[in-house]
């Protein structure tokens, strides 16, 4: 999976901007604020609907302008498409070789990419909301059937969530808790498949490059008491739900978590062992979708360098070099000897020049 070309217009800083990238790593360089990371903004926008960066979809659109485009011919290997993606105050609008698509997510799954930058400590350090992202993300990829799945359990959660604030009766909640039930099971059928196969991928990273942690642990967490149908905590806990007025136990609560020997707790991680272990689930992720969808998907990486001493980033450029995958670096400088073979290009001020 690659980028042929890419288009952007009045996204962020960028009136304006076509580049045809390098199939292998292409290296964005200068200074802070220049724009580096909005062209890496663009890419995951077409591969997730949303930004990795605070401040919503309207913060994308530049300042005086009503709309914002991102547009890439991608190969996909077997084929290639011609993707499309326009943001306004109306919302997303999104294209297909030209044609209109109702559904977001029928684009998304052309154009996957992973992405590693300055947030991504979450993924280790942060709430449950960023590991079950990431995990779902993967499952979507892998499983036809999540999408189904996760879309009618968050109908039934809605409905449930609505009753329960307007004190609705417990055989309109019985209903919903049914469908609740139905898709949970599939739901975390499906999360621990995949977070079995993330595992093994996850594993020879971790050991590679924090051998000094000791053994790494993936422990995950469904969301609801174990060895218990969710139709049955739903029911126990419906006065306690109509308190808070939300379902708190369910698929949607779901985490993992990641420890290890010498640092059970991620606190007690530093700052350059969380960007590590961060991107050891990245890479795993990348690896166990190029074993399930036999393509290989971008990698985006935004200020790689932050963080990381030389030897893991010499590890890493590495790494990236014979991975087959377009890579994507943002960085303010980059060591000399990791430039042969890829493509470089400054971005200054909204322009960018090879």
């Amino acid at each position: 999976m690659r980028i042929l070309r890419l288009n952007l217009a009045q996204l962020r800083c960028f009136e304006s901007l076509s580049i045809v990238p390098a199939a292998g790593i292409n290296l964005l360089q200068g200074a802070n604020g220049s724009g580096k990371t909005s062209v890496l903004e663009a890419l995951f926008l077409l591969s997730h609907g949303r930004s990795f960066r605070p401040g919503g979809s309207q913060a994308l659109i530049r300042r005086g302008q009503l709309e914002c485009t991102v547009y890439a011919e991608l190969d996909e290997g077997s084929q290639t498409h011609r993707l499309g993606l326009a943001r306004s105050a109306h919302g997303w609008q999104a294209r297909i070789d030209a044609r209109p698509v109702s559904r977001l997510s029928s684009l998304l799954v052309h154009c996957a990419a992973i992405c590693i930058e300055p947030g991504s400590h979450d993924l280790i350090a942060g709430p449950a909301e960023f590991r079950r992202r990431f995990m779902d993300w993967g499952v979507f990829h892998v499983e036809p059937a999540f999408l189904e799945a996760w879309q009618n359990y968050r109908r039934c959660l809605q409905q449930r969530n609505s009753l329960l604030r307007r004190n609705g009766d417990s055989a309109q909640l019985a209903v919903w808790e049914q469908g609740m039930d139905g898709a949970a099971v599939r739901l975390d059928e499906q999360r621990r498949a995949y977070l079995g196969r993330l595992r093994i991928r996850l594993l020879e990273h971790l050991a590679r490059w924090l051998p000094e942690l000791g053994a790494p642990m993936l422990r995950y967490q469904r969301g609801w008491a174990a060895e218990t149908a969710l139709i049955d905590v739903l029911a126990a806990h419906r006065i306690r739900d109509r308190e808070q007025g939300h379902t708190r136990q369910g698929p949607h609560r779901a985490d993992w978590l990641l420890g290890f020997e010498q640092a059970p707790e991620r606190h007690q991680l530093s700052r350059g062992q969380t960007k590590l272990a961060a991107l050891a689930c990245l890479l795993a992720q990348f690896e166990v979708f190029r074993e399930l969808r036999g393509a290989t998907p971008l990698l985006l990486l935004d200020d790689l360098a932050a963080e990381l001493d030389a030897t893991h980033l010499e590890q890493i450029v590495s790494y990236l070099q014979n991975s087959g995958a377009q890579a994507w670096i943002t960085g303010t400088d980059f060591p000399s000897r990791c430039q042969p073979g890829m493509r470089v290009f400054h971005v200054e001020h909204g322009t960018l020049r090879a």
